[in-house]
């Protein structure tokens, strides 16, 4: 059976080289699952994917929101070649009746209790229109597919749990994978990142140290007595600040963790709240982050910018608490998704005809009450405060502000990640300003 595996080209495309762990992890369920297929993975992000090379019987496509209208587009021009596709992810979870239009067969959860049957039913073209994937245990698991796809990719991704335990209004994590946390046997862990992985890793999960912090520090020894390995992944503030939290950082450290990615959200506690995302930052957030970095670790943070209580002024605020703490900030519009509480609280807010490609944290999709907070100026000021967040001096502040015990590895992949957002924000800036004019 002649099988393809499609990752989407993103709105914001770029050529970050990182293999999509959808593809390298599907691809392994569904060699598990028939070991005699023909199976070929696509990575449209990196390069351009013609009808003419996806000569399969089957056809499966990962969708998340921003992506959702170019997998449509794919999907539909596919079906009018014969070809059987399957849609699954995120997106077609939350919203599987429109889904169901451009496919015929809609994935609805995770795949690893439904992918044998799809593949079984699609060998007879007998697809059912969908598949309900339930919750299960993540032992078991196989390794995903490495040298798969077709180009260079120094970069992979591991998982180790999913779900979660905050409850923020924005995020699709517990509607996907739940408000219970589910974790995979450490031993299979190290045998990923021993055999699937290169020098340097991401691990997806949604909090790499959040749901148990015994199991994180067990897991970290246990990664630091293997092969050298360099990785980053997001993390909570609260589970820095918790009783064992200097061990936890000691052992991420030396497990090769260098750079953490955290939800710092906003510094005002009215919009935390709102937000529901008060619970997993501690009482002292800053704090939290001046600990990470102590023990030798990069820091970057989100802040979302342009909610309906917000003002312009918050947008500057980012470029302050990013000089203050001397770390990466990451500003991004607040954008309501499918499946979230914020999306139904926004729904009458949304602005109309707007594509799902829009709903990539850089473009406005919702009214705002202020006169002076039209979507065009939000765009303008979010791309206009990352350009300057990102200007060579403050780069260099940053990356020599990291403290010595990470040297040289953490300052290095510091270096090198934020001058590539660097040239990503000003050419999107730039690009903003030829097409809309200043603002």
């Amino acid at each position: 059976m002649r099988i393809a595996l499609v990752s989407p080209e993103l709105p914001n495309r770029g050529g970050f080289p990182l293999a999509p762990p959808i593809l390298e992890y599907l691809g392994a369920l569904t060699l598990q699952a028939r070991p005699d297929a023909q199976l070929r993975l696509f990575d449209a992000n990196r390069r351009a994917v013609s009808l003419d090379e996806l000569d399969a019987e089957l056809v499966g496509i990962s969708v998340m929101t921003p992506t959702a209208t170019w997998c449509y587009r794919l999907a539909d021009a596919l079906r009018a070649r014969g070809v059987q596709v399957v849609l699954g992810g995120i997106h077609p979870t939350v919203l599987p009746e429109e889904a169901a239009e451009h496919a015929d067969a809609v994935v609805i959860g995770e795949a690893e209790a439904v992918w044998g049957q799809v593949l079984e039913d699609a060998s007879r073209r007998k697809l059912r229109p969908r598949y309900i994937g339930e919750r299960r245990p993540l032992a078991g698991l196989p390794v995903p597919l490495k040298g798969a796809l077709p180009g260079r990719y120094p970069f992979r991704a591991i998982f180790t749990a999913r779900g979660c335990l905050h409850s923020c209004a924005f995020c699709s994590v517990r509607a996907f994978f739940g408000s219970t946390v589910r974790l995979r046997p450490i031993p299979e862990v190290v045998r990923d990142v021993e055999v699937g992985v290169d020098r340097i890793y991401y691990n997806g999960d949604d909090n790499i140290w959040g749901s148990d912090q015994a199991r994180s520090i067990e897991l970290f020894r246990a990664l630091a007595d293997g092969p050298k390995r360099w990785w980053s992944g997001q993390g909570d503030l609260l589970s820095v600040q918790q009783p064992r939290g200097e061990e936890m950082l000691k052992w991420a450290f030396r497990s090769g963790l260098r750079s953490v990615w955290v939800g710092y959200e906003s510094e005002s506690p009215a919009t935390l709240a709102r937000y529901r995302a008060l619970g997993k930052q501690g009482r002292d957030r800053d704090e939290a982050i001046r600990r990470i970095t102590g023990a030798g670790m990069e820091v970057v943070f989100f802040v979302i910018l342009g909610g309906r209580e917000d003002s312009l002024a918050a947008f500057e605020g980012a470029l302050e608490l990013s000089d203050r703490l001397k770390a990466t900030v990451h500003p991004i519009l607040l954008t309501p998704y499918p499946g979230t509480e914020l999306y139904e609280e926004y729904k009458p807010y949304l602005l109309p005809g707007l594509p799902w490609a829009s709903y990539d944290g850089v473009h406005a999709v919702f009214d705002h009450p202020s006169p002076d907070m039209t979507p065009e100026a939000r765009e303008a000021r979010v791309l206009a405060i990352n350009s300057a967040l990102f200007s060579l001096p403050r780069v260099l502040r940053r990356v020599g502000a990291i403290h010595r015990r990470g040297f040289p590895v953490t300052h290095t992949l510091a270096l090198m990640k934020q001058l590539a957002m660097r040239r990503g924000f000003q050419r999107a800036y730039r690009d903003h300003v030829r097409q809309q004019g200043p603002s």
